[in-house]
């Protein structure tokens, strides 16, 4: 389970365009990793609210620029929740990479460890002796209780 889960709407001043607009960046941060995203939206910095995280005014563009912005904000809260729903761990990048779109499947560390120790025991008697393929098996069973005892889960993500 996440400990921290925040949203913060910024404007990144240091890449101004020309027409002196700059584009607003979403921040996600779960358990203190954070990953940005472009809104691919623009707006003159003085028009900006930091402390709001959104534009100021009532002008028909600021309406719809905040508009943009609560829709993006809920569709991360709607992704968070799927994933959590789905029981998948909830990273910034992997929620990130829901949001555009570009996920990739998330590999654990067991099964990837199990693969391996499967390919092994194929090889056992050709490139393998039986004696490694224990030792293998026992250092996958000492994984196993390791993460267990040390975060309380029964596999990680791999890194």
């Amino acid at each position: 389970m996440n400990k921290t889960f925040n949203l913060l709407f910024f404007i990144k001043k240091n890449k101004i365009r020309t027409n002196g607009t700059a584009p607003i960046y979403l921040r996600i941060t779960i358990d203190c990793k954070a990953a940005e995203i472009a809104a691919k939206r623009y707006i003159d910095p003085k028009k900006w609210d930091n402390k709001a995280q959104k534009a100021l005014g009532n002008s028909q563009e600021a309406k719809t620029l905040n508009s943009y912005l609560k829709t993006l904000e809920q569709q991360v809260y709607d992704f968070h929740f799927l994933m959590l729903k789905e029981e998948v761990v909830v990273t910034a990048e992997s929620l990130k990479s829901k949001l555009l779109g570009t996920d990739i499947e998330q590999r654990m560390l067991i099964p990837i460890f199990q693969e391996h120790n499967d390919k092994v025991k194929a090889l056992v008697g050709q490139d393998f002796v039986p004696g490694t393929l224990e030792r293998y098996k026992t250092s996958l069973k000492h994984t196993q209780e390791f993460i267990i005892w040390k975060y309380k889960v029964s596999d990680i993500e791999r890194l």
